[in-house]
């Protein structure tokens, strides 16, 4: 059996009605599995988190974001997060003996038929990128919605499916193929944006930081905390204790201690390696945040 995993990330984190709905439209798709969704305010983002089989995946994924394109409208949206549109990003990831080409092959298709269905630019990103550059999704994302406009208009940043027309309600759409990525937020225990944002500039990849790692620093206004938000595109290389034990570290330097860590969607084991989630201090944490927990269920 080929099992993907899917990962669509929603501009939506503040209306649990229309989280809701959306994650109605999953769980009325009896082929796949729902593991996992959540919605946060102060990024005014949701993740869904869902299993099957590729055919499976390519339905329900494009009847929920037909559900988010309904009831987000970008022209009244606003986050801390990056994004380009109310679909912001619909990542493919390959599991167990699935390949990547089929996760490629299915991104592809998806894209296809997200811009014929709902008449939103899709850009291909990660694996599935057919531009040289776009194999990184920030690279894409650059400038947001806000500078989507005027960046379509140059042919260089046209989308791989659709004319270049700025849709002010939808936006556009990165959708991709990738390994594993682990969502993990490590928030500080003071109110200094500047400091999380050095900080994430210290340990991402590219700013000669800790391999595989993309930061960047937040405010959560609701919580009135600095955060600093990050992407670890390789867990078995670099395992999530590199990874806190340096933002410990450099907090300290600024007498600052670590509030406490979270995840955003779910985690392999392989992330915990020399560690626990009690030494990570976080939250929130059990079984069920195990990708094997789901991935046994359902093959099973």
């Amino acid at each position: 059996m080929k099992i993907i995993e899917c990962v669509p990330n929603f501009s939506e984190g503040c209306n649990q009605k229309k989280i809701a709905a959306i994650a109605k439209v999953f769980k009325s798709h009896p082929r796949v599995r729902l593991i996992d969704f959540s919605g946060d305010a102060d990024h005014n983002r949701s993740v869904f988190t869902f299993l099957g089989e590729p055919e499976d995946i390519l339905e329900a994924a494009l009847a929920a974001c037909g559900k988010a394109l309904e009831l987000i409208d970008m022209r009244k949206q606003a986050g801390v997060h990056p994004r380009l549109g109310a679909v912001d990003v619909v990542p493919f990831i390959p599991l167990g003996k699935t390949k990547m080409k089929d996760a490629v092959d299915l991104a592809h298709v998806f894209g296809q038929q997200l811009y014929e269905r709902f008449g939103v630019p899709v850009y291909f990103y990660g694996q599935a990128a057919l531009v040289p550059g776009r194999d990184e999704l920030a690279n894409v994302r650059r400038g947001g919605y806000e500078a989507l406009k005027s960046k379509m208009i140059n042919p260089a940043d046209a989308p791989d499916v659709g004319k270049p027309v700025f849709n002010a309600r939808a936006g556009a759409t990165a959708v991709g193929a990738r390994e594993l990525l682990v969502a993990y937020n490590i928030n500080l225990d003071c109110a200094d944006l500047r400091l999380a944002q050095k900080i994430a500039s210290q340990i991402r990849e590219k700013g000669g930081g800790l391999k595989h790692v993309r930061a960047i620093g937040v405010i959560l206004k609701s919580r009135d905390i600095a955060q600093v938000s990050i992407n670890l595109t390789n867990c078995k290389e670099m395992p999530l204790k590199t990874i806190y034990d340096e933002v410990k570290a450099l907090a300290a330097e600024r007498d600052i201690k670590i509030l406490e860590s979270e995840l955003i969607g779910l985690i392999p084991k392989c992330a915990f390696a020399g560690t626990t989630p009690k030494y990570l201090k976080l939250k929130d944490f059990d079984k069920q945040r195990l990708l094997e927990t789901h991935l046994k269920a359902f093959s099973g």
